[in-house]
């Protein structure tokens, strides 16, 4: 069955596929979820530490978005659900001069976002894809999800955010990559 709706656009240079590839840097973590923590620091009043089962406990929501890599695919109408940014910034309460976050993860990726982009509605960081538990390959057990932007922007295996000032640079950033993503703008490299 094609993903495809007759009313449904693919940005630029993109094409359709069904299902969603699996493209990471190194190797795909192990997850423990006995010791797995998420936090969030940084120009924040309150620094937040949650384990696994914490992080389920938080009220969760279900966004259907597209999906962009730089590469040229697309996969459309994606059923993410998880939990929305919006939930973690009312949390964290950040200070007025943060601007910025750095999502940290495993292996040490990272890529980073104005805060103002990560408030969009469909932001989320989604544990489940498609009525499933997100698999390792495709970023379980946590990944953010930022519809809007391309792939990379949408980290896997997260694990930390930092709110900051500046914005710092993540790892394909610093490859000649976009910092802005725009997969409408075909805003690929920078």
């Amino acid at each position: 069955m094609s993903r495809l709706k007759s009313n449904e656009k693919l940005p630029p240079g993109q094409y359709r596929v069904d299902e969603l590839p699996a493209l990471h840097i190194g190797s795909v973590p192990g997850f423990n979820q006995t010791n797995w923590t998420f936090e969030a620091y940084g120009l924040i009043d309150r620094p937040l530490k949650l384990s696994w089962k914490g992080f389920l406990s938080l009220p969760s929501r279900t966004s259907i978005s597209d999906f962009h890599c730089v590469e040229g695919w697309s996969r459309l109408a994606n059923e993410w659900e998880g939990v929305s940014f919006r939930t973690i910034v009312e949390m964290v309460k950040p200070k007025p001069e943060a601007g910025f976050c750095t999502i940290e993860c495993e292996g040490g990726y990272t890529t980073s976002l104005p805060i103002e982009d990560l408030m969009d509605e469909a932001v989320l960081f989604a544990y489940r894809l498609d009525g499933k538990e997100l698999s390792p390959e495709h970023g379980g057990p946590l990944r953010l999800i930022v519809p809007k932007k391309y792939a990379y922007k949408s980290a896997k295996w997260v694990r930390r955010i930092k709110f900051t000032k500046e914005q710092e640079l993540g790892y394909w950033e610093k490859r000649g990559y976009s910092n802005t993503a725009d997969a409408w703008k075909e805003e690929r490299y920078g």
